[in-house]
């Protein structure tokens, strides 16, 4: 293979290279299933220990679908090899996602596998790919791969063990995994990577995080519309699935009204772009995904038990999903803004406050006024930026 066709397989930037392709949309759908089994697993099993479970398997799909993203804003999935290397990830993503409910049971083995060939195989493909952009996009890819082939014993490791050996051996592999951006891939010999030299496309990856967002919300709509589907009808399961409806359109409305196009926009012109995209993108959109999934769960939780009080757990996915996604646009927006939005702090205290109602609160009243919050945040904000360009430092 000559420099010169390696050269082909990457993405040309700019506003028509950019763009996200349709094989990139096709990639996102093994994501819906992932998903929804993550949501369908934390439901089944919500326990302390099935929430860390669903937490563990959570980070994990995150960090695979992401650092995919990460590897398309370079290599240009048009382009034959990238397209089979995509294809080849799909068919591991489906693996991936069938084996979460059983992966701390009999398919833990298949789960571990499947995620270590997408993230060990992506990389070094990645790596051979980027060996025409020069020796220090190579080598940075290197130590990447590195990260992920020193995480991947880890994994298979627990793939082979049971209970809370498994679930110790995957957190340690997760924690190498995890601290890699931060530390700059640092690999002994071969130092670490400067994130002066992680030049991305900040339209591509705004785009490519607002898509999966739209996958995340989409499930919670699915999970309303299938659950009530499937119920007696009855004024309360009409208040419930109004209340999911409500809710996940208000989180629709937080995140792209006001974040996306924004953020793109803020990396594109800025000097170190791969920098704010680790920090906007990479970590920020993790508290986001799961206020999301802990949503859906909580919906489903109101249709089964509206008039339930003083459980706590109920409660802290009914008010803790709302709380979750107004943390992840806090950060996400303020590192692309450089403003921290007073809106969204001032949603999380209140939903935190009404924490301590919810021993005397019914479930779906608890359902109301998280929705209730998201809605007044949402409006406090378009309120606060439609008023002028000029604007105090928080908003």
């Amino acid at each position: 293979m000559t420099q010169t066709h390696n050269k082909s397989w990457l993405r040309a930037h700019g506003h028509t290279g950019s763009r996200v392709t349709f094989l990139e949309l096709f990639f996102d759908l093994v994501f819906v299933f992932s998903v929804s089994q993550l949501s369908h697993a934390l439901f089944a099993h919500y326990t302390p220990l099935g929430a860390i479970e669903a937490a563990l398997m959570m980070f994990a799909v995150w960090w695979v679908w992401i650092f995919t993203a990460w590897a398309t804003n370079w290599l240009d999935p048009e382009r034959m090899p990238v397209r089979s290397m995509l294809i080849a990830l799909m068919l591991l993503g489906l693996v991936l996602s069938a084996s979460i409910p059983e992966a701390f049971g009999e398919k833990g083995l298949l789960f571990a596998s499947a995620y270590v060939l997408m993230q060990v195989g992506r990389s070094a493909f990645t790596t051979y790919a980027m060996r025409a952009s020069g020796r220090s996009a190579t080598i940075n890819f290197v130590r990447i791969t590195t990260y992920f082939a020193v995480a991947g014993v880890f994994w298979i490791a627990g793939g082979f063990l049971e209970h809370e050996a498994r679930l110790i051996c995957w957190v340690i592999a997760l924690l190498i995994e995890y601290s890699g951006p931060a530390l700059g891939f640092a690999v002994p010999g071969l130092g670490k990577s400067r994130t002066e030299e992680w030049d991305v496309s900040g339209a591509h990856m705004a785009e490519r995080c607002a898509l999966f967002i739209i996958i995340c919300l989409g499930e919670a709509i699915l999970v309303s519309g299938r659950t009530f589907s499937e119920m007696e009808f009855s004024v309360m399961t009409g208040v419930v699935f109004l209340i999911g409806f409500v809710g996940t359109v208000a989180m629709w409305w937080l995140y792209f009204r006001f974040g996306h196009q924004r953020a793109a926009h803020r990396i594109e012109h800025e000097d170190t772009p791969g920098s704010l995209a680790r920090q906007a993108f990479t970590y920020a959109h993790i508290p986001i995904l799961a206020g999301i999934i802990v949503h859906a769960v909580a919906v489903e939780f109101m249709f089964e038990h509206p008039h339930e009080t003083g459980n706590l757990a109920v409660a802290a996915s009914v008010l803790g999903g709302s709380d979750l996604f107004l943390i992840g646009n806090l950060w996400f927006k303020g590192a692309t803004s450089g403003r921290l939005p007073l809106s969204h702090l001032a949603g999380i205290v209140i939903l935190i406050l009404c924490a301590f109602l919810a021993p005397f609160m019914q479930v779906y009243v608890m359902g109301i006024l998280a929705a209730l919050v998201l809605i007044i945040v949402a409006a406090w904000e378009y309120k606060s930026l439609t008023r002028g360009p000029a604007g105090p430092a928080l908003h």
